[in-house]
């Protein structure tokens, strides 16, 4: 009788205890996804305020051309940097754990901000542009969509970060190994923003 208890009552600790490690893993795991689910709407956010910048661009050229006729070159460079934004503009989630995808999506972004800041430093020469009432409201508009996708930006590397030490603490980290869930990337600063800029008098 002894023996039996005795052998019941383990029996009983390990069933307990195994119950309490799958408790555990189930949890984690429930929380990986929700941060995971965190990660995706804030990518969703990004790529939302890129689909603007995008869809502004037509109307902003269109305008700034019926000025500044001859500065064909600066039309050309935002059409065709806005021409391979097209294609990648809305990607896939899976490019958020792939970092040479990840940065090629970046770097076509940044080409077409590039693009889109030659376009108002053109339009900065036609002050009869300048004082176009549609031409203000676009580039209030634009203004106002590159702060918008700052802000996005920040938020996902947010999401990101919080997500990628949550997976990398132990033993979170072979929970996310059962689960397929991997490291996200960051938006990081263009090349050229980590060079003091040249001012000149």
């Amino acid at each position: 009788m002894n023996k039996l208890s005795k052998g019941l009552t383990t029996l009983l600790i390990i069933v307990v205890v195994a119950v309490g490690f799958v408790l555990r893993g189930c949890s984690t795991y429930n929380t990986m996804v929700t941060m995971d689910e965190a990660v995706t709407s804030s990518w969703a956010e990004v790529q939302n305020q890129y689909q603007r910048r995008y869809d502004l661009i037509p109307n902003l050229v269109s305008t700034v051309k019926g000025y500044a006729t001859h500065e064909s070159d600066v039309f050309t460079q935002v059409t065709e940097a806005r021409a391979r934004a097209g294609g990648v503009v809305n990607v896939d989630e899976s490019v958020l754990s792939d970092p040479n995808a990840f940065a090629q999506y970046q770097q076509i972004q940044s080409a077409l901000s590039s693009s889109l800041q030659r376009l108002l430093v053109v339009a900065e020469n036609y002050p009869a542009l300048q004082a176009n009432q549609n031409f203000l409201a676009l580039q209030d508009e634009l203004e106002g969509t590159e702060n918008r996708i700052a802000v996005a930006r920040q938020r996902f590397n947010e999401a990101a970060q919080r997500f990628n030490a949550y997976i990398r603490r132990f033993p979170n980290t072979v929970i996310a190994g059962f689960g397929n869930f991997t490291a996200k990337q960051y938006f990081t600063a263009a090349s050229e923003a980590q060079a003091a800029p040249k001012v000149e008098f």
